[in-house]
């Protein structure tokens, strides 16, 4: 199979098994970090298929709606590239990179690297900032009932893994506890250049939101 028929599979598998997700990670977060990759690749040497399979399978069932179990999606993933004939060198790799491309909290090492998982990384992370990352961050925090902000609630700068997916801080603290990072985590010039530019629409944002919480003008 061609690779161009690959992806168009893989596509409709991934709008299937993603119809009525939560917003922030249904199909279209999956389609804008696919055109991301590819906008990232351009200027890199990458194996394409690599990156564009990773790219739409990254959050094909992603641990937060799975009880936390990291097992799912990667397996989820496994399966269905072992059914349309996809080699198995490909299917470890993008195995890999749906293994290690989540943010797991500030403390945690990734285990595995490859410029293939540099890109989709790049581009997952720039979905989760600038306009898209703000409306996603509290769509998100809506899905799970938490407050918008409590002043008496600091952010937790130093959480292990396990206290970071069990956390449930207000929606403001995230961008503190991860947004924020993104911009000096990114991988590839192409995605440093893209994140300066959506890390400074946040810190726009934050200090526009606390100028009208405080009542200023």
């Amino acid at each position: 199979m061609i690779e161009k028929d690959i992806v168009e599979k893989t596509i409709s598998f991934v709008k299937e098994t993603l119809k009525g997700a939560e917003g922030g990670h249904d199909w279209f977060h999956i389609e804008r970090v696919f055109k991301n990759t590819q906008l990232i690749a351009a200027s890199e040497s990458v194996d394409s298929l690599v990156v564009s399979l990773g790219a739409l399978l990254h959050d094909i069932a992603d641990s937060k709606f799975h009880n936390g179990d990291e097992t799912v999606g990667p397996r989820k993933a496994r399966v269905f590239l072992e059914e349309i004939k996809v080699s198995e060198e490909t299917i470890e790799h993008v195995v890999k990179i749906i293994e290690n491309i989540s943010f797991k909290g500030g403390n945690v090492k990734q285990q595995f690297k490859s410029l293939e998982l540099d890109v989709v990384q790049d581009a997952d992370r720039l979905d989760a900032i600038g306009a898209i990352g703000i409306a996603r961050c509290f769509n998100y925090g809506g899905f799970k009932n938490r407050a918008l902000y409590d002043p008496e609630i600091d952010p937790q700068m130093n959480m292990t893994k396990e206290e970071y997916k069990a956390s449930k801080t207000p929606t403001i603290n995230h961008f503190y506890e991860k947004l924020l990072l993104l911009k000096d985590r990114m991988n590839t010039k192409t995605g440093k250049q893209i994140a300066n530019k959506r890390h400074l629409f946040m810190e726009q944002f934050l200090e526009q939101f606390y100028k009208e919480w405080n009542g200023s003008l």
